[in-house]
């Protein structure tokens, strides 16, 4: 698969989920497929858990804004923010490998940000 097309492949499934069009998202999602939350310790196994947990995400699923979608092969990386329905912001990243060009294993990472300690301010840019 070219990297633009597992680009492609990686925003259409977010977006899918953000839209609730739970249908245009489980086409895109292998049989096989695999999620996993490695900070919370949990694997959610099969396209059918994976679009529940979204459906029934308390509040309404996060509003999200790309930050950067790097792909290469039958990899994707996306970088996005985050902003709950209580207001509350996290930085996100998603891991995900294709096969048969459907997403078949998603590895999802969530950090909140925080402020930068004073002590290395001579050494870096603010963005």
């Amino acid at each position: 698969m070219a990297g633009s097309d597992a680009q492609e492949l990686a925003e259409t499934i977010w977006k899918a989920f953000e839209a609730g069009d739970w249908e245009r998202a489980a086409e895109h999602l292998h049989d096989d497929f695999v999620q996993e939350w490695p900070q919370s310790g949990e694997r959610i196994v099969g396209k059918e858990n994976a679009i529940a947990i979204n459906q029934n995400f308390p509040g309404g699923l996060p509003k999200m804004r790309f930050r950067r979608t790097v792909a290469s092969g039958d990899l994707a990386v996306l970088e996005v923010v985050l902003e709950y329905a209580d207001g509350s912001v996290y930085d996100g990243v998603s891991i995900m490998e294709i096969r048969d060009g459907k997403v078949t294993k998603e590895t999802d990472y969530f950090g909140q940000p925080f402020a930068a300690p004073q002590w290395r301010a001579q050494w870096v840019e603010r963005s």
